[in-house]
């Protein structure tokens, strides 16, 4: 099969030949239809603790169809069944497993990271963390539906209830997903701070109220368009200093939910945060039944997400297009295509 291959820091990926995989027990594998690529994937291909080791596959944001079965399946699974994963291999037993949280399971392997991923023509999967799609979804618009699940989890977690207001820092393709998720559970105002002119237009498009701009002011300018302080403060950048900057923001008992992925060390404040007595709730990856919340809203045309999607590539364009997105553009969600 063909597989984006990453050979090192500062070096493109390399689409090459490798092996076809073979199902284990319990295991299926999959033609990869679309993968799309995220910041996570970025952040694993460059020079850091975080970075992967050479000759990895990286891709866990993919949706294709079932080619081969393992043995001792529980599903009924048959070739040809459209079908996304939670991108974990993982025990399938123990009670993290068993209750749909198999990102818990001590036994865990991410499927892009530590286990080969969607950058290639086939991938393997475990049958009791892949669901089957509705015929009613699309195949292009299921490859977002790992993106969507981080942002339903993040409002989940955060207890966002509606009426209240929000704010939700950044509008790269979490912070979208997280306004379109608030403004679904019914938040008054979901308003995104974002500098970059496309993206607001792209928030705003998803969900968002109304969008903002950055900085010193961004607390008076969240109360010039809502009429009063956020609620509930999601953090979707990940960069230094935001998580502090959200703690001086929030007004009392407030809850912050801090998304985004920060590599470096950060330092925050506590006292204001404990005099105003804030909530602080990180929020990671998803459960199945984000997954199947997704799936669900996705087929029954409840939720439309396809705005995110600014570009499609092939596998052999995928390295180039990867590259591009190191660097700020007008891209947001780019989509490999690994099938016609």
């Amino acid at each position: 099969m063909k597989a984006a291959v990453f050979k090192g820091a500062g070096q493109p990926l390399v689409v090459e030949d490798r092996p076809d995989p073979a199902p284990a027990e319990r295991q299926l594998v999959v033609a990869v239809d679309y993968c799309g690529i995220c910041g996570t994937d970025l952040h694993s291909t460059r020079d850091g603790p975080a970075m992967l080791p050479c000759e990895s596959v990286l891709g866990h944001e993919f949706v294709g169809e079932v080619v081969e079965l393992g043995q001792n399946l529980v599903t009924p699974w048959e070739k040809g069944d459209r079908v996304c994963a939670l991108p974990f291999i993982s025990c399938g037993k123990c009670e993290a497993c068993v209750g749909g949280r198999p990102f818990e399971c001590l036994e865990v392997g991410c499927i892009g990271l530590d286990q080969p991923g969607g950058f290639a023509e086939y991938v393997t999967t475990s049958e009791f963390n892949t669901l089957k799609l509705p015929d009613q979804l699309t195949t292009r618009d299921a490859a977002l539906i790992e993106p969507l699940a981080v942002g339903l989890h993040a409002v989940r977690v955060g207890g966002l209830r509606a009426g209240q207001r929000v704010l939700i820092t950044g509008a790269g393709p979490i912070g979208l997903a997280v306004a379109l998720w608030a403004r679904f559970m019914g938040a008054r105002d979901v308003v995104v701070s974002e500098p970059a002119d496309n993206r607001r237009a792209l928030a705003l498009s998803m969900g968002a109220t109304a969008v903002v701009g950055v900085g010193e002011t961004l607390s008076e300018q969240f109360a010039d368009v809502t009429g009063g302080p956020p609620d509930v403060l999601f953090e979707c950048v990940g960069a230094p200093g935001l998580i502090q900057q959200c703690i001086e923001i929030a007004p009392r008992r407030a809850m912050l939910v801090p998304v985004g992925v920060c590599e470096q060390p950060d330092t925050i404040l506590p006292f204001p945060a404990l005099i105003k007595e804030l909530a602080i709730q990180f929020a990671i990856a998803y459960t199945r039944d984000d997954y199947e919340t997704v799936i669900s809203m996705l087929a029954q045309g409840r939720i439309d997400a396809s705005p995110m999607v600014t570009g499609v590539v092939s596998l052999e364009d995928m390295p180039a297009a990867f590259e591009a997105l190191r660097t700020p553009s007008d891209q947001c969600k780019v989509l490999t295509r690994l099938r016609a």
